[in-house]
């Protein structure tokens, strides 16, 4: 057996222990190269583009944007797993040195080893990913409404990109690991398991700075927000303050609060708790980094997932505008009646029920915007809302976006501009924050007759001119897609001179609906490669310390310990490893779930729930799979 013999036959050999590293890293180079068939295929960028420019520019950008942030975290991810391995096998490496491997051998050996898995990891993931192509290409169709289906492709420029890209990450990791682990000494290596560790220590100042570090960095979120100061060095002060904070709550709040716990000699002493917080003080303290870096992980998948499904929600475009067509005139407007005509018919000949409403719209000069009464009864009833009634003396108003999304209302303001022309002392009787009026500003409702009485100069002069809105409510507004195309084939959605404009909502919920569906492709793949990529770090953490927990349960198991207390002792510590991480990235994106719903005002929560309950799931179902296999070879060895 020659030495790379040598070297391929130690990576099967330690196929257990490689699982989770060549996995992950086979996970992520298929999703790699499912990003670049996308972004390659000839038909994928040319049909967003006929449907909309946003959706083509934004589509190539997520999808780069995506395959960088991917590639950077596999590089990450590799660097520390392989010098964590490489630590692992001190042992291994003393016994061969003491046989004759010369350092120069064993950096050759490490260099072979990592591009086996390399190697087979970026095949492993094109290979898969080709099985794949199919399935993806429709379901990416489906997805974004594309009008005919993403036709199969051999995938060339994709697969060689994917390869290069890896076989380079790959290539760098394996020289820079080479670097990794000076020569010690042979009996140091050899003695390296064998070490009596120190008891870990930790600082309470530190400890303490943890907890000022998070609770400092939510509160400079927040303030970001709810005090609208939009300065991004405090929000990059504010996450640097969080992530550090993690750090200091892994690598040091944890080890106290055990070192706490442990002086509590009566709860010490209880049953298996001796066991579990003596050993647990040194897994906290050994797999503190990596907790950290699970936490922060998990916190960025949840976070980037949730916020890119509740932007992207397509029921956002019909709370923002209920109307199906939306059709402004302005005065001089001469091909108003053709076009509300073309309008009628084309929603007639298609079969869709409609209501319509005018509304006479009048700007004063002070940019107010009023309407009469019996067309804002008109626009309530025809939403399903009461009428309204006011007296002589009276107004209401309609809130706009503005208003709605901010929850300040300036009535002062739209009075003003009632009393310039009417000379009266007017009162605001009802403000309606439902959605009836798609207008930015709010809108004033004044009596018909009143509103009669508006003198000419108010609304003739530049820039405060008289406008008259059509409002469609179609029922099934959803299915006008085909002959809202039509409409904007027949009318140019706003004239040249700006004399009218027209807004279709189908058309914005078709835009919103291709746009959800690239950031739910985009976030959902690299939410999951983050996932993946943080179970693998417990994986292996957990195989990585499989010899040392093998001795030490063998030695404890003569004193006495049962199986079913090992259970107890076992799942104890792997709940701690696997969802403690879980629960700091989930309260680290509950916060940004509350912020960036304060920020766009709209709900994120529902968003949030499904993705906690998913993932948990997962997790839940990947910590009984590990419990099991973890259990079962302790049963064997303690037999």
């Amino acid at each position: 057996m020659n030495f790379r013999q040598f070297a391929f036959n130690n990576v099967f050999r330690k196929k257990r222990t490689y699982a989770a590293h060549f996995m992950s890293s086979a996970f992520s180079v298929m999703v790699f190269f499912i990003y670049a068939v996308l972004l390659y295929h000839p038909d994928f960028q040319g049909q967003l583009a006929s449907s909309s420019d946003t959706a083509s520019y934004l589509g190539g950008m997520g999808l780069k944007v995506s395959q960088y942030l991917i590639f950077i975290f596999s590089f990450l991810f590799l660097l520390y797993s392989t010098s964590a391995f490489l630590k692992v096998r001190k042992r291994e490496f003393g016994i061969l040195l003491i046989l004759g491997m010369s350092e120069k051998q064993r950096k050759k050996l490490t260099f072979i080893e990592n591009m086996v898995i390399g190697l087979a990891s970026v095949v492993c993931g094109i290979l898969v990913g080709l099985l794949f192509t199919k399935l993806i290409l429709m379901v990416s169709s489906r997805m974004l409404m594309l009008e005919k289906s993403l036709d199969f492709y051999v995938p060339i420029e994709a697969i060689w990109t994917t390869a290069g890209a890896f076989a380079l990450l790959f290539l760098f990791i394996s020289l820079l690991t080479m670097r990794i682990g000076k020569r010690n000494q042979v009996l140091d290596l050899i003695k390296e398991g064998e070490k009596p560790k120190p008891e870990p220590k930790a600082s309470l100042w530190l400890s303490l700075l943890a907890i000022v570090l998070i609770l400092a960095g939510y509160g400079m979120v927040f303030y970001f927000v709810l005090g609208k100061a939009f300065y991004f060095p405090l929000l990059i002060s504010a996450v640097g303050s969080v992530i550090l904070g993690t750090y200091f709550l892994f690598t040091q709040l944890s080890v106290y609060a055990i070192r706490a716990m442990k002086k509590r000699e009566k709860f010490f002493f209880r049953r298996i708790n001796l066991l579990t917080l003596s050993d647990l003080t040194y897994r906290m303290k050994d797999n503190a980094i990596m907790f950290f870096m699970v936490a922060t992980v998990m916190a960025v998948a949840f976070s980037g997932i949730g916020v890119c499904l509740a932007i992207g929600d397509p029921v956002r475009s019909e709370k923002m505008n209920p109307y199906a067509i939306t059709y402004r005139s302005l005065h001089d407007n001469k091909m108003e009646q053709e076009h509300i005509k073309t309008f009628d018919e084309k929603l007639s000949s298609g079969g869709f029920a409609f209501e319509k409403v005018a509304v006479a719209h009048r700007y004063t000069n002070a940019g107010g915007m009023i309407i009469r009464l019996s067309d804002f009864n008109k626009l309530a009833t025809m939403l399903g809302y009461e009428a309204e009634s006011l007296s002589n003396t009276e107004a209401s108003v309609a809130s706009g976006i503005a208003s709605r999304s901010s929850g300040s209302y300036d009535d002062d303001q739209l009075l003003e501009s009632a009393r310039e022309w009417s000379g009266a002392e007017m009162t605001i009787k009802n403000r309606f924050n439902q959605l009836i009026s798609t207008e930015y500003g709010d809108t004033l409702i004044v009596p018909d007759e009143l509103f009669n009485t508006i003198p000419k100069s108010q609304f003739e002069q530049e820039n405060n001119i008289s406008e008259k809105v059509y409002y469609y409510v179609v029922p099934d507004w959803s299915d006008t897609l085909s002959i809202s195309r039509g409409f904007e084939e027949l009318i140019p959605p706003q004239s040249e001179n700006g004399e009218y404009y027209y807004n279709l909502l189908v058309m914005d919920w078709y835009h919103d609906k291709q746009l959800n569906a690239i950031l739910f492709i985009i976030s959902v793949l690299v939410g999951v490669v983050f996932f993946t990529f943080a179970a693998s770090f417990i994986y292996f953490r957990l195989y990585a310390d499989l010899d040392r927990d093998e001795r030490q349960y063998q030695m404890i198991s003569k004193l006495g310990l049962s199986r079913k207390e090992l259970k107890r002792l076992v799942t104890r510590q792997l709940v701690l490893m696997f969802f403690l991480p879980f629960l700091m990235g989930l309260i680290h994106s509950v916060v940004a779930f509350i912020n960036m719903e304060n920020l766009v005002q709209y709900p994120m929560f529902g968003n949030a729930a499904n993705i906690y309950i998913s993932f948990f799931l997962i997790q839940l179902v990947y910590f009984f799979m590990i419990r099991w296999r973890y259990l079962r070879h302790m049963y064997q060895k303690l037999a």
